[in-house]
């Protein structure tokens, strides 16, 4: 059967449009433009997006600006839309014409042609709904597209949040479990003196919970929106107090407490909030790339590793070495780190190329934060549910280590100086024997200092 179109006219020419699309000519030329990665635009930007320009057309009707009718048919499409029923209509690539023009006009386009059809209109009958003078209407997509950052970043977030708190809280269940574990510590890689393998794993709960408190501290700065700035941030055709109003309409919808900027050409020039948030995300990824590290170094082995820990074994290892097990899933959340680090340095740039008075790399800076977001949430839920609740632990593996390390002489310091101690240490490795055998007996110690030295070694495990 032969496709069947429409005709639709801008200031360019004339394109056929496929009849049963709900997008118009500037998808069209849009789709012509960039077919680059194969990628659409992320699904919670197109969701914020239409939360705008549903709540631009109540605050619009409100103005009397736009019509009872008109103004109920736009909010029926955002309706629909996001209930999923236009789903395949989003259509325009993540790498696009700078700004966001072409994803800003994509869901104009869908969500008139779809109110058309509410008003029993059809497709493309933009003397009846225009997708600029009625869906775009007291907007820009220099003040839109920002905003729908935005929004969507503050609707990634909580998932991430709880994601990561939960496996904070799975650190600090075994660092209670295992508060009384003596393995030895290390530092520069080499034996250090003792600590408590629960001290490690509440280190690294600790660790999360602090990077969770900076960033959503950072990402507070996302609700102030630049809604009304239109074109250059100067609100040039918006209604007075569009502002306050849209951001009012957003909050009751979102339930976030969203605020007008001060500076409307501000929060079109400058990024930064997105950046920010961005880099606050590359520093908790490299926080949890850094356990991950440790995790796979605590758990080397099983002969010749540390194999202090052990993880669960959720695949094969290999496909040549029978029985071998991996730390897959640890593996895996190093990648998502790299690519968190690797997506803030892209933000960082997008940010720093705003030019006057607009940033024209919003959708790269958009794609970049947004997959941080989803990455590490999926990241930290499989770190957690594949891997440290299933660990477990040799706890006289790590109790040998400690007693067998040289590092257990520091605890004589106090007792003998650090030069004594020191000679007592390079024994110990030298005889490959333990600094508790050397003190068995033939230490020089009086029976009064050997006592205090047993009880401060009794006490550590």
């Amino acid at each position: 059967m032969a496709q069947k179109y429409r005709l639709e006219k801008d200031a360019l020419g004339t394109l056929k449009i496929p009849a049963d699309a709900y997008w118009g000519i500037h998808t069209e030329r849009a789709l012509e433009n960039f077919p680059i990665s194969g990628r659409p635009v992320h699904p919670r930007l197109i969701e914020a997006y239409i939360e705008i320009k549903r709540a631009a057309a109540t605050v619009n009707e409100r103005a009397g600006l736009l019509a009872a009718r008109p103004a109920r048919a736009i909010r029926a499409a955002c309706d629909d839309a996001l209930a999923g029923k236009l789903a395949g209509q989003f259509v325009v690539d993540m790498y696009q014409a700078g700004a966001g023009t072409s994803t800003n006009m994509n869901v104009n386009e869908v969500l008139c042609n779809r109110a058309l059809e509410r008003l029993r209109k059809a497709k493309g009958d933009y003397a009846s709904l225009h997708p600029n003078d009625h869906v775009n209407l007291s907007q820009s997509t220099n003040d839109t597209y920002p905003a729908a950052l935005r929004l969507a970043a503050l609707a990634s977030l909580p998932g991430f949040y709880a994601e990561a708190m939960k496996l904070a809280a799975s650190f600090f269940r075994l660092g209670r479990r295992y508060g009384k574990t003596i393995k030895s510590g290390r530092t520069h890689l080499t034996d250090a003196v003792p600590v408590t393998l629960g001290g490690e794993f509440r280190a690294y709960g600790s660790a999360l919970r602090a990077s969770l408190k900076t960033l959503k501290k950072t990402a507070a700065a996302l609700t102030e929106l630049g809604l009304g700035g239109t074109g250059t941030g100067t609100g040039l055709n918006a209604p007075a107090g569009f502002p306050a109003k849209i951001c009012r309409e957003l909050s009751k919808r979102t339930r976030f407490k969203l605020r007008p900027a001060s500076d409307l050409q501000k929060a079109m020039q400058s990024q930064a909030p997105a950046g920010d948030t961005a880099a606050a995300l590359r520093g908790f990824a490299l926080e949890l790339g850094r356990i991950a590290n440790d995790l796979r170094l605590l758990a080397s082995g099983p002969a010749t590793g540390l194999a202090e820990i052990r993880l669960p074994s959720v695949q094969a290892g290999s496909s040549f070495m029978p029985g071998k097990v991996n730390p897959s899933i640890l593996e895996m959340v190093n990648m998502v780190c790299f690519r968190a680090i690797g997506n803030d340095q892209t933000a960082a740039w997008a940010v720093g190329a705003g030019q006057l008075e607009l940033n024209v790399m919003m959708p790269v800076l958009a794609e970049s934060l947004l997959e941080s977001i989803e990455l590490l949430t999926a990241a930290c839920r499989q770190m957690r549910t594949r891997c440290v609740d299933g660990i477990t632990v040799d706890a006289k593996r790590c109790r040998d280590y400690a007693y067998r390390s040289p590092a257990v002489a520091t605890i004589l310091s106090p007792i003998l100086g650090y030069d004594r101690t020191a000679e007592l240490a390079k024994r110990a490795a030298r005889e490959g024997r333990s600094v508790i055998d050397i003190l068995d007996g033939e230490s020089g110690l009086s029976k009064d200092e050997l006592k205090k030295v047993l009880a401060a070694l009794r006490r550590m495990g």
